[in-house]
This record gives structure tokens, sequence and C-alpha cells, in this order.
């Protein structure tokens, strides 16, 4: 282990481009809900790689003389969203406000799309709890090349608690709270993005070969002795990453502060967990804590993706040489890159994300937090569990009880008010499947039968640090089950439809998506 962080700090040793870091305007750029009142989908392009211009497709918002390009939202709980979606590129598209709980009418879940030249009106309240959220496409057939090409943001929506805790710590966004977008990218000689999966690529889900941070490559920040928070967003396609902050060898301690539903109860102490694609992590790191001669670095360590569990990607075994999603490594060896001699990052290797380097600061005499909100124990509902059983036909397609996403059909339906408990159980002959819920929020009660790499680093019932907290999508690895109890109330009037999928965007492509209805 210690070879391996040291390896992962001397890769960080190199990073020399500054982090992109929400602002007034342009990319990222701030903008609380109430200026929200007009969204374009555009093809635009900017800087990703040094002096390379990279086409990309942006949400775009003219507010206050500034354009904004996938404009990172303010929104206190109570606020109202009302804003307008008009598609300005050739292709279908809608807006899925990924972790909200609205009425199907404004989830934007992909059974209804905005043609292009076409518009869309969304109007719902935002009543979630605080906590970072995004907001991507959701078109099928669509999903994955639109993502891929820049279609993401944040929403960040306030409460009491959160406002607490922003106080107590004194934390400012953009500064000591540190939105973090991890996406793994690919690019031509002229800084192109290259997407054109193989069946074998749809099938495993499409892994970039250069790993980006808020679209910076090889990024660094400075930071102060002191507590920071980051709010982790895993924006890929279809890899995961195994996060810890490092320093001297040795891997931090740091605490879990909430997940995809905001705050939990209290901080966890940890010093490495998974994410998903799909998944947030609010994590609070104290750096008075770390040696300040030193910089520290946000890593992802080795683990086995366990890709090779259908069969697909025979060849590789293990952490030490990880199967990068079924790919076809000699279309991307042939594949002109902006600086060749970048190496590829294969998921599950041990990488260096972002450096952090101390600077002196005012002293920080604030705690870490005892209590940071209210939260509820989750409990199995009493009536018989609902299985979802996770699996592939063995002609490419991947399926949620042995059936294909047909968006015609509903494949189940559950009565408003009922409370649910699910077990999600993933074949053995598989790969990892985040699962994400629309319209509702969940949280885990137990896993079981997990591979050893999730055993090591879960707790009581087999627990993972990020189901300690309420979720919106479940990691499920090949061979395990987890058990998540799900309440079904809302307040929305008549029947709603939502979507269950994977969110490894091609794998909900693939077919594991299914449409189920919640009965008024």
């Amino acid at each position: 282990m210690a070879d391996e962080i040291t390896g992962i700090e001397k890769e960080g040793a190199g990073f020399a481009n500054p982090l992109r870091l929400p602002g007034s305007s342009g990319l990222f750029g701030v903008l609380p809900v109430s200026e929200f009142r007009e969204v374009q989908v555009v093809r635009s392009e900017i800087e990703v790689l040094p002096g390379r211009r990279t086409p990309i497709l942006a949400y775009a918002v003219e507010s206050g003389g500034k354009t904004f390009l996938n404009p990172a939202l303010l929104a206190r709980r109570g606020d109202d969203m009302r804003v307008r979606l008009i598609n300005r590129i050739d292709q279908p598209t809608v807006i899925h406000w990924h972790g909200l709980s609205v009425d199907s009418r404004n989830d934007g879940n992909g059974l209804n799309v905005v043609p292009p030249g076409g518009s869309m009106d969304y109007a719902f309240t935002l009543s979630d709890r605080s906590s970072m959220y995004w907001y991507h496409p959701h078109a099928h057939g669509y999903i994955p090349q639109q993502a891929y090409h820049g279609l993401a943001s944040l929403l960040f929506v306030e409460d009491d608690d959160e406002t607490a805790l922003r106080k107590e710590l004194d934390l400012a966004l953009g500064d000591t709270e540190i939105p973090l977008v991890l996406q793994d990218r690919e690019f031509d000689a002229q800084g192109r993005l290259l997407y054109a999966p193989t069946a074998a690529q749809s099938f495993g889900g499409w892994v970039g070969n250069r790993l980006l941070v808020n679209l910076t490559e090889r990024p660094f920040i400075q930071a102060g002795r002191r507590i920071v928070r980051f709010r982790i967003l895993n924006g890929c396609n279809a890899r995961s990453y195994r996060l810890a902050f490092v320093q001297g060898g040795r891997r931090l301690g740091f605490y879990l502060a909430g997940t995809d539903g905001g705050l939990l109860a209290q901080p966890l102490r940890i010093d490495q967990t998974f994410i998903s694609p799909g998944q947030r992590l609010d994590v609070l790191v104290d750096l008075r804590e770390a040696d300040p001669g030193l910089p520290v670095t946000l890593a992802s360590l080795a683990f086995d993706p366990m890709h090779a569990e259908g069969g697909h990607d025979r060849g590789h075994a293990g952490p030490a040489t990880p199967p990068m999603a079924g790919m076809d490594h000699s279309q991307h060896s042939a594949a002109p890159t902006a600086e060749p001699s970048t190496p590829m990052a294969m998921e599950g290797e041990a990488r260096a994300l972002m450096r952090i380097d101390l600077k002196a600061s005012a002293k920080y005499e604030r705690r870490m937090p005892t209590v940071l909100s209210s939260l509820p124990a989750a409990i199995a509902s009493a009536n018989p569990q609902r299985r979802m059983q996770l699996g592939h036909n063995g002609k490419g397609n991947w399926t949620i009880n042995g059936g294909l996403f047909d968006p015609k059909v509903a494949a189940l339906s559950v009565q408003r008010g009922a409370r649910e408990t699910w077990l999600i159980e993933n074949a053995q002959l598989s790969m990892p499947h985040p699962m994400h819920l629309h319209g509702f929020s969940f949280r885990v009660i137990e896993r079981l039968g997990s591979p050893a790499l999730v055993r090591e680093l879960a707790g009581a019932r087999g627990l993972l640090p990020q189901d300690q907290g309420v979720i919106d999508t479940v990691h499920v690895w090949p061979g395990e089950s987890v058990r998540v109890a799900i309440d079904f109330t809302h307040p929305h009037a008549g029947d709603q439809d939502y979507v269950f999928h994977c969110h490894s965007l091609e794998h909900a492509e693939a077919g594991m998506m299914l449409r189920y209805t919640v009965k008024a």
C-alpha cells in the first residue's frame, strides 16, 4: 500500500493546472434559481486541454448581462423552480433533476422529450433536504453521448442544517467548500471528444482514458490548514473510484458528512470509500492533521472493478491489471490523443486525481461538529420484499428481472404512500451496477454476499460508509444483494410515472432500465 501511495503522490507532484472553480459567470458560474428562467441546450466550445478548443454541448443561460454555461444553481428548500428549456441542438433532449423528489411531469425521466427546436416548461417546488443534486439529459437513445459531451451541472439546495454547518465551520462555496465533478474523457489530437463505443464497449460501459476534475486535467488547488469541505460527484458514464486523501505514503482520515440526499446524522470518520456513477459524497477534511510541509493528494486507490465477471474481459485479473469495461484496447491505442505521453487511466488502477498544496493561513480553531442533521433509522417494511434481479441476456443487453426497457410498458406499479423493501440482486456473472431510482430517495438496510473488496470497507450489516445516509443511487457488485427501504409517499396529484435504471449510462441504454408507476 505504501508503494502504491508513493506512486500516486509522485504522479500528483507533476500536476500543474489550476482547478476550475465556480465563479460569477461562464462555465460552472453560480446562479440563483430565481435567475434561472430560460436555459438553452446549445453547441459551444471550451478549453479543456491547454491550447486546444473542445466542442461541447452545454446548458446556456443569459442573466444580468452575463453568460453562463452549465451553471451551478443555488436554491433554498421551498424555492420554486420556474424554467423554460429550449432545445437548440439536432437531437431530442430533456433535463432530469437527479435526486429531486418531483412529480413525473417535471422529472425529466425521458418518457416525454423536447424535440429539436422545441421547448418545455418546468415548474415545481424544491422540497428536498439540503444536498448537492445535479441535472443532466435523459432522452433514451441519447443519454450517454449527451452527458459525455458536456450536458451536466450541479444544483445546491440549502436548509437550516446546511446553514448551520457552513456557519459552524466558516465555509464559503468555491473557496473552503469546493465542488469536485469527477469525469473521464478521451480526446483526439485537435482536442475534440471521442465517443464511438464498439458493441463490447457499449456492453461494458464507456471509460475514457484521461481523468478530469471540474473539466481540468492534472489539477491542483491551494488550501489553508483548516477544515475544507469537498462536495464530490461521480459524473462519469461508467467509471467508479476508490477515493482517499493521501500524504507521505499513508492515507489521511477524513469525515463523511453527507451522501446523495443530504447530511448524515453525525460525521463518520473513514480513510477511503467508493463512489460510482451518479453518486455524491460530502466530505470534510481537517488539513490541520496533515504535515504542513507536504502536499495532500486526492486519489483513486487500486481495486478490482470486477468487469471480468461477465466473461467479456477474461484476459485481466485483479487490481494489478484491471479490466477496462470491455474496452477494445487496439482501438484506443490507435486513436490519436492530444498528449501521447499521458498514461491511459485504466479503471481500478491507483491514480492521482488532484493535488492540494497547503498554504499559510490564519489560525483556525473550529472543531468538527458532532451533530449534522436529524436522520431517522432505516427500517424495513413489514410487507414482503420486492425482488429486482440484475443480469444480462447473453446478447449484449442488460436486464432487470429478465426484461429490457420498454418505455411504453410500466413493468411494475406501487401504491402512493406504500413503504416497500426492495432486494436488488446482482448476478454472479455480471458487472457492478449503480442503480438509480427516480422520484424517491431511499435507505440501505443491509448488504449480502458482498465481494471481499466491499467487505473490507463495510461495517454492521455489511453497510458501506455512504450506505449510512439518504441516497438515490446504490452500487451493487457482482454476486451481491442489497436491501433498501423506500417510502413512496408524495404530495403530487394523480398517478406518477418514473424509471429505475443503472447509472452506468451505456448499461441503461442496453436495456437495464424499467418504467414504474405510483398509483394515486
